[in-house]
């Protein structure tokens, strides 16, 4: 059975496919809630998914691009929800919380970085950007996914997803630079 019929099938309730797609997809699902929001928010980001697509029958449009598009599309509207929340409560909570939230890895320099302090400075600056740029770098980079499979998650114009790119990788080479200078030049020629 294709993944079309799939998502047919679990919006009606048919467990077998809802196990289907969740073995298919859910591994793609939980990294890109990870890197979104965190790891806290995975699980509950690929549970709701699933639910919504149970939920709400009938909402996929093949036209509009892959199965994975399609819930990768709804694991975004939730994680850009608890995006914003996290938000909201960083304003009510005032400019302390975000200090004692910050990573003190970053300020490591150079010479005493090893190969998983420095991945750990890319998670970071990755984590660091605004959901709009973090989003692409996440998709076309770390979930392989091609322009136009982003674009329909996003649902932008693929030109859209060519320049958040372009200016993702620049905001990540600036903050990567302040934190290892020479590796960082190095990387980006």
């Amino acid at each position: 059975m294709d993944d079309e019929r799939l998502v047919e099938r679990a919006g009606t309730g048919d467990a077998g496919a809802v196990s289907r797609l969740f073995a298919s997809y859910q591994a793609s699902i939980y990294r890109y809630a990870v890197h979104m929001c965190g790891r806290d928010a995975g699980d509950d980001i690929v549970q709701e998914t699933f639910l919504t697509v149970m939920r709400q029958p009938g909402r996929y449009e093949p036209a509009r691009g892959p199965v994975v598009a399609y819930l990768l599309g709804i694991a975004r509207h939730l994680a850009l929800k608890r995006l914003m929340s996290r938000t909201a409560e960083a304003l009510l909570d005032g400019p302390d919380a975000e200090d004692e939230a910050s990573d003190p890895d970053q300020e490591t320099v150079l010479d005493t970085l090893t190969r998983a302090e420095t991945i750990e400075a890319v998670r970071a600056a990755v984590q660091s950007l605004p959901p709009l740029y973090r989003e692409v770098v996440i998709l076309c980079e770390l979930q392989e996914m091609d322009y136009a499979a982003a674009a329909a998650v996003v649902q932008c114009p693929i030109g859209t997803i060519r320049s958040r790119l372009h200016r993702a990788k620049a905001l990540l080479l600036a903050k990567l630079a302040a934190v290892q200078p020479a590796d960082i030049r190095r990387m980006g020629t």
